[in-house]
């Protein structure tokens, strides 16, 4: 076995050392493509942020989140150790978690676990957006942004918007209108893929990819995003939950 270790904090890399003792070959840095280019068999991510860089930088082996957010098998900092034993003892199973393709205007662009965004560059200001599957309009709104989340993703900034947690497995997208400008403004659970549009020019609007700002989107240029592929997960004792298994 080697474990990689995605972590900027040399206190946790430590942890994870001790309790992997002598015997497995171990790489860790807080760069995820250096981890992933000395050829690992599991990586352990600490982060959330870890675990969308390894994302972006095409990670094919399983992924064990330490305080990586409520969407992922995420094991608490606190039961890390614990969580190696397992590794150690193989006494671990994988689940995989779809990940999403983003175009634009045909040209791939940018993959995410968790979402992606449309959103004005200015604060506090708004744009107007569309959403669209296949030759259907869904819905024409103004709004500070609008975001696509996987079911993992629903936990999170989604969630925080307003819209529902979506079960594990389930072959959805939601899609949730952030800060709207009109006061009913409904959000969607749809199969993908889901088109955005802006539909007006007046402020800069940027795609997001999770927690990365991926480039401008101009107006009725189209963002297609569809699944596409999967990250694999490491589960152990210590994070399985709810809608996570």
């Amino acid at each position: 076995m080697h474990v990689g270790i995605v972590t900027g904090r040399d206190s946790f890399a430590d942890r994870i050392d001790d309790a992997l003792g002598d015997e497995p070959e171990r790489t860790a840095s807080d760069d995820a493509r250096s981890v992933i280019d000395a050829g690992p068999t599991v990586v352990v991510a600490d982060g959330e942020h870890a675990v969308t860089d390894l994302v972006r930088s095409g990670v094919s082996v399983p992924v064990l989140p330490v305080d990586s957010g409520a969407g992922v098998e995420s094991v608490s900092p606190s039961d890390i150790e614990a969580a190696i034993d397992d590794l150690l003892a193989e006494q671990w199973t994988t689940v995989d978690r779809p990940l999403l393709s983003i175009t634009v205007d045909g040209e791939h662009v940018a993959r995410a676990l968790f979402d992606t965004t449309l959103v004005t560059s200015e604060p506090v200001r708004i744009s107007e957006y569309g959403v669209r599957i296949e030759d259907e309009q869904v819905s024409q709104f103004r709004a500070d942004a609008v975001v696509v989340a996987t079911p993992v993703g629903s936990q999170g900034y989604a969630h925080d918007a307003g819209g529902p947690v979506v079960q594990q497995g389930s072959d959805v997208l939601s899609v949730v209108p952030v800060a709207p400008f009109a006061i009913h403004v409904d959000n969607w659970v749809l199969r993908g893929p889901v088109t955005l549009t802006v539909e007006r020019d007046e402020d800069g609007v940027e795609l997001l990819a999770d927690d990365h700002t991926v480039r401008p989107v101009e107006p009725h240029q189209s963002v297609e995003i569809t699944f596409d592929g999967a990250l694999d997960l490491v589960s152990v004792e210590s994070s399985r939950r709810f809608f996570q298994g």
